[in-house]
């Protein structure tokens, strides 16, 4: 096996359904493939491995040169071919179809002669299993079905490729004026072969619907094309029937190409999940912030001491991790890792995350449930006897567990939110109670994690290190962005994190999380300095990183979880719904900047400071 990817993370493009995901790159092979959910076994693995794990590819046979877009305002992707002899396009699309899940693409002559080479390489749980593969006759047409435990897929076509050692190849001519349409249908292997279907009406449908959608995105901000493309990028991550939203659909993306840093990111983040749901209701989309609570209702329901900050698209707790050591990883990089361990960590900052997101919600128009309520209190009073205890913080660290001054800022969200919805709605609580803690935990932050010698908040308590997430706590209504405090801590991450004009997350040599190696940029913290900047008056500073942000965008306008500027390259899990959502969120927050209106959400702490209006559209 060679270490050499198949591609750049960023030739790759995204296709889903809201049930599932593909990724596809720009030489027409479609490299990863989970069926029929996000968090399903892969049937086309090859991005974390060998084309023997598992791909569909369309391309010519010879050089040509790429181009590809989405058509309009929808995920379904349109690539050219051009060569010597001549031009052909390729339409990739998931449509929606009911009980069964689709990959249709579309080969269409432009003009010369074009001849392309089409393989079909299946291979089930994560490339490791070789399918039984035989031909069957359906109403009269010859169809390739592949079956093994409890997948079946169907490749449908009107050339259908001739099998060579366990490959499915063919070669064929396209001509100008000519259309051939080619599909892969997943359903359960107990059932029997469906009937093919006319899929132009279907992917019409896909298209119009997707376009209905994003006509009532409410997006007069900066670079509102490249705004709206991550709305939509953010709709395909969340599951269309459970509403679970995932973090991306992809596994093992390394953030150290050759490293160990490598996690499966196909599952629901309360975090990553809340973040979205502000950055849809900024948008004004109400009916996704239903569903997701209705999820998380679903989700977290039992015991509050058994509330855990992920899981799986359909509520489920078990995510438990292991290796597939029969993929060698994308270039190198393993252990390939499926299932996550960080499911049983303590992260003390989810509550504030949740509680923060359904205050946006609920002021952004979401009708008030009794239950949704009963379960904020609920997880409050839990939090209430156990919220002096360390945890592994954000970004999941792995080594000991420390008191994360991020993380006791949002638990001081999540009491001052429900305090809040208290006095605002006139819900029932233990109000004294929380307004207690709340006021408790803000003097301990302001205190313990702040350093007054170096004038900036620090990672943790234990440390004089900086950490960028310490950039939210103005977001959230902890500090003004223009107290001198804040502006201290943005010196000093820009002074320590700050790699080719893009944001670490924190040091890595610091030792904190337990982990060999490094990692690059993490484009969501960059984000958040744009935010940052626009909180604290430095708005032509906040403009200029927000247009070089934008610009790092693939072709199509996707983004990973990190970027390496010394290469040019996108690394990490991708396209990464926290990227995107943190992208959409800093479009917001500078347009408020602009119109002079607060940037987050300002909220009284315990010195009294004036609440401000929540920021508006």
């Amino acid at each position: 096996m060679t270490n050499e990817p198949r591609l750049a993370i960023e030739d790759y493009a995204l296709l889903g359904d809201r049930h599932t995901a593909a990724l596809v790159g720009t030489n027409g092979s479609i490299d990863w493939l989970c069926l029929p959910r996000f968090d399903s076994p892969a049937c086309f693995a090859a991005i974390l491995g060998t084309e023997d794990h598992g791909h569909w590819q369309l391309c010519p046979t010879g050089t040509y040169a790429v181009t590809r877009r989405y058509l309009g305002r929808s995920a379904a992707l349109e690539t050219t071919f051009t060569t010597a002899t001549g031009e052909v396009t390729l339409l990739d699309v998931m449509p929606t179809v009911e009980d069964r899940a689709d990959l249709v693409r579309v080969v269409t002559g432009v003009s010369g002669t074009v001849e392309l080479q089409h393989d079909w390489v299946v291979r089930m749980e994560y490339g490791e299993i070789r399918p039984w593969v035989r031909r069957e006759i359906v109403e009269g047409q010859q169809v390739i079905v592949a079956v093994a435990g409890p997948d079946k897929l169907v490749l449908r076509g009107p050339r259908l490729p001739v099998a060579i050692d366990h490959h499915h190849q063919d070669t064929f001519d396209v001509t100008a004026g000519e259309t051939l349409s080619f599909s892969t249908t997943w359903i359960p292997s107990h059932v029997e072969t469906p009937a093919g279907l006319d899929y132009s009406g279907p992917i019409a449908d896909t298209i119009a619907e997707a376009e209905d959608w994003a006509a009532g995105c409410q997006v007069d901000v900066p670079h509102a094309d490249v705004v709206r493309r991550s709305l939509l990028t953010l709709r395909l991550l969340t599951h269309a029937e459970t509403g679970g939203i995932v973090a991306a659909p992809t596994t093992s993306l390394p953030e150290d190409f050759g490293g160990e840093r490598n996690w499966d990111y196909r599952f629901c983040w309360l975090r990553d999940a809340a973040l979205t749901l502000e950055s849809l209701v900024d948008a004004g989309y109400t009916d996704e912030a239903r569903l997701w609570r209705n999820w998380l209702l679903r989700a977290v329901a039992g015991d509050p001491e058994d509330l855990q900050i992920m899981y799986t698209v359909d509520g489920g707790r078990r995510l438990p991790e292991r290796t597939l050591d029969h993929l060698s990883g994308y270039a190198g990089s393993s252990p390939v890792r499926v299932g996550n361990a960080a499911a049983e960590q303590r992260q003390s900052d989810v509550l504030g995350e949740v509680m923060v997101a359904l205050e946006r919600a609920r002021l952004g128009g979401l009708e008030p449930d009794p239950l949704a309520w009963a379960l904020q209190r609920a997880l409050i009073d839990d939090l209430a006897r156990q919220w002096q205890e360390p945890d592994n913080g954000l970004w999941e660290i792995r080594g000991p567990m420390r008191h994360f001054t991020h993380s006791r800022a949002m638990v001081w969200a999540a009491f001052d939110r429900a305090v809040r919805a208290v006095e605002e709605t006139g819900a029932t609580g233990d109000v004294d109670r929380w307004r207690e803690i709340r006021d408790a935990a803000r003097d301990e932050v302001l205190t313990r994690g702040f350093n007054a010698a170096a004038n900036t908040f620090t990672q943790h308590y234990e440390t004089t290190e900086v950490d960028a997430s310490l950039l939210v706590l103005p977001l959230i209504g902890f500090i003004d962005g223009d107290d001198p405090r804040m502006l201290g801590t943005i010196e000093a991450i820009e002074r320590d994190l700050m790699r080719d004009g893009l944001l670490m997350r924190y040091r890595t040599r610091s030792g904190v999380d337990g982990l060999s190696g490094s990692e690059h940029p993490f484009l969501a913290c960059s984000f958040w300095l744009v935010s940052a900047y626009a909180a604290a008056g430095r708005t032509d500073d906040a403009h200029a990183l927000f247009d070089r942000l934008v610009g790092l965008c693939n072709d199509v306008g996707l983004l990973s979880e990190e970027y390496d500027a010394a290469t040019g390259t996108m690394v990490g899990n991708f396209p990464q719904a926290f990227s995107h959502l943190t992208l959409v969120q800093a479009a917001f927050n500078l347009a408020r900047a602009d119109a002079g209106r607060p940037v987050g959400t300002r909220r009284p702490g315990a010195d009294g400071r004036p609440a401000t209006s929540p920021p508006g559209r």
